[in-house]
């Protein structure tokens, strides 16, 4: 059995000023996936998204990410809890971002940028999807820095008892989702495109391989203590998760019979 470090969530301290780690995670997160991007470019594998067109994703993918993983969460997991407190909606300080919802919000950005610059909507979430991955991966440590999100009780050697979380072991989920979601995902999709493929068969593979991963994560994750598990047993992350999957299926077969 181990016990979690327990870090401190600050990372750095500058009088009233702090700079927590699961903040610095997301930086980290956009900058790999911007020095990603420019290596595709730079390697002449990004087809008609040029450095501009980049620069453009990362402002409004950032706006996109934060916005929709904050309303997604409200939305998704405490619609009653948010419609008493209202104010309490924009206390991003205090947690609360669902991924799903910022998932949504990023496909917002994407076709605000595709449409400024003039190219098809596929076309820039194809190159955008092999470099979300490790974004993802860098959100999942952020977790597990905090201590939050953990997995379900259980008796693996390598069990993990959290602060907060009782004194039984349990999963160290965050970092099954760093290595499934995040490293896993990057390479299959990576690999995936380095080849040429009809467009919109990349964010097929996107949709299909976070899909089944998080669903996958999920019966190791503990559900939300306000939700617990829904119908059939599943959690809200695997409700969630599953019109992905059936969305990249239908999108893997379209962009391969259109071919």
């Amino acid at each position: 059995m181990l016990t979690h470090p327990q870090f401190d969530p600050v990372a750095i301290q500058l009088g009233p000023l702090a700079i927590r780690w699961y903040g610095l995670m997301y930086l980290v997160g956009f900058a790999a996936a911007y020095g990603l991007g420019r290596l595709r470019i730079a390697a002449g594998r990004a087809a008609r998204i040029t450095v501009a067109v980049l620069d453009d994703l990362l402002f409004f993918g950032v706006l996109g990410v934060i916005l929709g993983g904050r309303l997604g969460y409200v939305l998704f997991y405490k619609p009653g809890y948010y419609l008493q407190h209202p104010a309490e909606i924009l206390a991003v300080w205090h947690g609360g971002m669902a991924f799903h919802g910022g998932f949504l919000g990023v496909l917002v950005a994407v076709w605000w940028v595709a449409r400024k610059h003039r190219l098809r909507w596929l076309e820039v979430t194809d190159f955008l999807a092999p470099l979300v991955p490790l974004a993802l991966a860098a959100g999942r440590l952020g977790n597990f820095i905090n201590g939050e999100l953990w997995g379900r009780v259980t008796d693996v050697p390598w069990g993990m008892v959290f602060r907060g979380a009782g004194p039984e072991p349990r999963h160290p989920s965050q970092l099954y989702q760093f290595a499934l979601e995040g490293v896993l995902l990057f390479a299959l999709l990576w690999l995936y495109s380095s080849r040429p493929r009809p467009v919109g068969a990349v964010s097929g593979m996107f949709l299909i391989g976070y899909g089944a991963l998080r669903f996958v994560a999920e019966f190791f994750r503990a559900p939300d203590e306000f939700l617990g598990l829904l119908a059939l047993g599943l959690s809200m992350g695997q409700w969630l998760s599953v019109p992905m999957i059936v969305a990249g299926v239908a999108l893997l077969a379209w962009a391969v019979r259109r071919r």
